[in-house]
């Protein structure tokens, strides 16, 4: 786990799920150390939490935006994101 890790909020979503993917396949290896691998799943579930708030605020937006054919604003549910705890590592 590097030191120089960026803020969260600084990362793309992009970059954030590349990180956390990076993190899950260091994690699966066993190759890290007890301190590092807990830093590396307390970064994780930092950055599945992250990832997981603005999945829900695009959504959100996306059921706004969405308009009916005829032009009229119309406010359709958008399929929420999953909200579980369950890390895949």
């Amino acid at each position: 786990m590097a030191e120089n890790t960026k803020d969260i909020t600084e990362l793309s979503y992009k970059e954030a799920s590349q990180e956390l993917e990076r993190i899950i396949r260091n994690l699966e290896s066993g190759d890290l150390e007890l301190e590092d691998s807990l830093a590396s799943y307390t970064r994780g579930v930092e950055l599945l939490k992250n990832l997981r708030e603005r999945l829900a605020t695009a959504e959100q937006k996306v059921a706004v935006l969405v308009k009916d054919v005829d032009g009229t604003d119309t406010l359709v549910a958008a399929d929420a994101a999953a909200t579980s705890d369950d890390l895949p590592f």
